[in-house]
């Protein structure tokens, strides 16, 4: 319990948390155009409940999954000779490299469509449907924007029980400030494309880590967590001297 509050848990807790609410945004687009054909707010309002707990829950139910595979996928499942050294591979080296590889893949789409400027937000067709199938939809693009979320968790902290209340904090934020949030990161497009390229290090990171047999090697993840905080906050200063350039312009 006590290497909950150890400096790398609450690093990794806080960069998760943040990571976590802006791979949310585009979550938070889709499920507001959802909710916008329900003409009632107080469908809307329980439409958001629905969200936000069945988000945590496919969430945390994922991370439990996954994380009890990479725990206890120590077991060599196939492995090959080489030179005469024999090179192993386990469920984890697997979940890892597939996993990597999926991050990778979601990222560099993601990338190529923001430069696209193409939004597929913008190609549903708004159509009436009832108040059950809306939520289906909901909890369906929920589920599908989980994935990407829950390798970054698994290959950014140590402990799932880091990853489960990193998520369970940005899910909640995301429920009392899914508008403002949105608005943010529109407001300041660079942030999401910073994301995006931290995701591209924890992608490669788990890739790496899923040939750990052949290499020998380990990427240490305090190194991301340096790297993340210091582009944030270059881009927080890079943020402020563009609002104080164009107030002085005006």
């Amino acid at each position: 319990m006590t290497q909950l509050f150890s400096f790398d848990s609450l690093v990794s807790l806080f960069t998760l948390t943040i990571l976590e609410i802006v791979l949310g945004i585009d979550n938070v687009i889709f499920v507001s155009i959802i909710m916008g054909k329900m003409p009632d707010a107080k469908q809307r309002l329980v439409a958001r409940r629905v969200w936000m707990f069945a988000g945590i829950s496919i969430r945390v139910g994922l991370l439990l999954l996954l994380t009890t595979l990479v725990t206890h996928g120590n077991k060599e499942l196939f492995g090959f000779d080489f030179k005469s050294k024999h090179i192993g591979f386990t469920l984890r080296n697997i979940i890892m490299f597939a996993g990597g590889l999926f991050l990778l893949y979601k990222t560099v789409s993601e990338i190529h469509e923001k430069f696209d400027m193409d939004s597929e937000a913008d190609g549903i067709k708004a159509k009436s449907a009832s108040f059950a199938s809306l939520i289906v939809q909901i909890i369906l693009v929920d589920t599908v924007f989980s994935f990407d979320s829950i390798i970054t968790a698994v290959g950014l902290a140590n402990h799932v029980e880091v990853m489960m209340i990193a998520v369970v904090i940005a899910m909640i934020l995301m429920f009392f400030f899914s508008e403002k949030i949105s608005g943010f990161i529109h407001k300041y497009p660079s942030l999401k494309m910073l994301a995006l390229s931290f995701l591209l290090m924890v992608g490669f990171s788990l890739f790496f880590e899923g040939l750990e047999p052949i290499h020998g090697s380990h990427i240490e993840k305090g190194y991301i967590y340096f790297a993340m905080a210091f582009s944030f906050a270059v881009e927080l200063l890079n943020i402020r001297l563009r609002k104080k350039v164009k107030e002085k312009g005006a």
